[in-house]
């Protein structure tokens, strides 16, 4: 079977989704169980892949759903308790003294907070912790996911203090190999990860300029009363400013500092300028946009989740009280993920399993305290103390955030376990290379030289089957290296392009999208969320690909392999 014909099928389950997704809108509950069994059926027919093995990925993805769900509900858990114990009143009035402008809110929560969370803890868990906020404060939860999904791009290469590069690059690529050839050079392999670390960052700032004002023109054009581009561009200025807020910081942290800090301390900084910038009125438009009544809103925008002025608590809060349990959230994934005895003495209590019914390479874990959804619960708890909740408010929060886990459970117990099919393909009967390794190798041996502009859509493909960054780098990012030896340019530029475009992917992964749309109860519209996202992540990848280019054939970056 030729290689144009393999890459195809392996490319079928992923377009199928797409299509039925996008195209049809029909609901990932549909949807993903119809792509999983097409991923099997080609992995055993086509690929050779043993059934046992099947099995152990199948198995290795609920495991991984598992921890999606806990997070998930975690994430639910923390919304719902802020709104039993009136935190929720009391933080959307915040908002509100600073600036009633929705154009400004988003920024503040999605892009800055966002981003900080993002830096703290990653896998998904901004838009888990941003959406539901969003929504407490009144956007449409349609809103609020896309929004939530968009800021999956500029801060995920170091989400997770670094996880991405200093994982997921380190691992993936073959340091051994590297580390002679740089040695032979000249140089080290410190050297050589600083250079891909400044180059994502460099990158990223660049692309991600323009995403604070697209987060704003895409809530004018799709969420406001006019559908118009031109009340989102009117606000370009504070869009601008919000990105040079958080970009410049951010580049700074990765040149002198190294992968854990770009996205918390570009978040941070630009948390607290901006805030202040809005507070004095500088570069916010003077006349302040807002949605529609909700009486006004398509039902379609609406979640489950109910978050109306009238259900909330009939209490109230202190600002600084109202906002202690994130403040305590951010702490406390900074502190777990930085410092080493706090992390391991959570790790401890993790369910792992390795080498899945017998299968080398497929392992899985569950951690109940060191995963985001742990803390969060830890959190919800020292919430009932903080803001002396009843116990019966907290039991209502629980039977809340319990209800909404099912219909989540069910997309994700097909979509996970259908990428970890196609990612442990690589061990066959046909010695064929894993499903989406293949696609890149039969992508790169098409357009040749020109390859780099389609660098970062490789890893975007990564990403958007994985739903992660990391393990689109750990796939993938040996894979670009030895495309770029091969044609003779810049590896670091290359492997900086495949981290880069794993970050645009997420915008796009599915089963985040399942995971964003759980938090506020929209499950079913993941198609509508899609066709929205899809426009800023092909944004992202075309600037990201135009400077990958740019920097090979015109500014000629080199690297230090090979005294280049």
């Amino acid at each position: 079977m030729s290689t144009g014909l393999l890459a195809f099928l392996a490319f079928l389950p992923i377009i199928s989704a797409g299509v039925l997704l996008i195209g049809f809108r029909i609901a990932a509950r549909i949807v993903m169980p119809i792509t999983y069994v097409m991923a099997v059926v080609i992995a055993l027919l086509f690929w050779g892949v043993s059934a046992n093995r099947i099995a152990a990925s199948t198995l290795q993805g609920l495991l991984q759903t598992a921890g999606l769900l806990w997070i998930i509900f975690g994430a639910i858990l923390l919304l719902n308790t802020l709104k039993h114990s009136g935190a929720i009143s009391t933080i959307r009035a915040g908002f509100t003294s600073i600036s009633p402008d929705r154009r400004v809110q988003v920024i503040l929560i999605a892009w800055l907070f966002g981003s900080f969370i993002e830096g703290a803890s990653g896998f998904g868990t901004p838009a888990a912790v941003a959406a539901p906020l969003m929504v407490a404060v009144g956007f449409p939860a349609m809103a609020a996911v896309v929004f939530g999904m968009m800021i999956q791009s500029t801060p995920v290469s170091f989400g997770a203090v670094g996880t991405p590069l200093i994982v997921g690059v380190q691992t993936g690529l073959d340091q051994t190999a590297i580390t002679a050839q740089l040695t032979e050079a000249g140089s080290s392999w410190a050297t050589f990860f600083h250079l891909i670390t400044t180059e994502v960052a460099v990158i990223h700032a660049i692309c991600g300029t323009l995403m604070p004002l697209f987060l704003i023109m895409v809530m004018t054009r799709f969420f406001g009363r006019n559908k118009s581009w031109t009340e989102g561009l009117s606000a370009a200025p504070f869009a601008i400013l919000g990105a040079f807020a958080m970009t410049v910081p951010y580049v700074l942290a990765a040149t002198f500092l190294g992968a854990e800090f770009p996205s918390l301390l570009g978040g941070l900084i630009g948390l607290a300028i901006m805030t202040l910038a809005a507070r004095a009125g500088f570069l916010v438009p003077k006349t302040s946009w807002d949605f529609a009544p909700p009486s006004e809103w398509p039902k379609e925008w609406f979640g489950q989740l109910d978050i109306t002025l009238d259900s909330l608590a009939k209490r109230t809060i202190p600002l600084a009280l109202a906002w202690a349990p994130y403040v305590l959230l951010a702490v406390f994934l900074v502190v777990s993920r930085m410092v080493p005895g706090v992390g391991g003495a959570l790790k401890s209590a993790t369910l792992a399993f390795s080498g899945i019914l017998g299968e080398q390479g497929i392992n899985g874990d569950f951690p109940l305290l060191f995963s985001p959804g742990g803390l969060l619960v830890i959190i919800c708890m020292i919430t009932v103390l903080l803001h002396r909740m009843p116990l019966s408010g907290f039991a209502a929060a629980v039977r809340e955030s319990s209800g909404t886990l099912i219909g989540a459970g069910f997309v994700l117990i097909f979509t996970v376990p259908m990428v970890r099919v196609m990612i442990n393909s690589g061990v066959n009967a046909n010695g064929l290379d894993s499903m989406p390794v293949l696609v890149a190798e039969w992508v790169s041996e098409q357009v040749g030289a020109v390859y780099p502009v389609f660098a970062p859509t490789i890893g975007a493909l990564g990403a958007f089957l994985a739903g992660s960054n990391t393990v689109s780098n750990l796939m993938l990012s040996q894979f670009q290296f030895s495309v770029a030896q091969g044609l003779g340019i810049s590896s670091v530029l290359m492997v900086a392009g495949q981290s880069v475009g794993a970050a645009a992917g997420n915008m796009i992964a599915i089963h985040n999208v399942v995971a964003a749309s759980a938090t506020v109860g929209l499950l079913g519209r993941e198609g509508a969320t899609l066709r929205i996202t899809i426009l800023p992540t092909i944004y992202y990848l075309i600037v990201a690909g135009t400077l990958l280019l740019l920097g090979f054939y015109v500014v000629g970056l080199t690297d230090p392999l090979m005294g280049r």
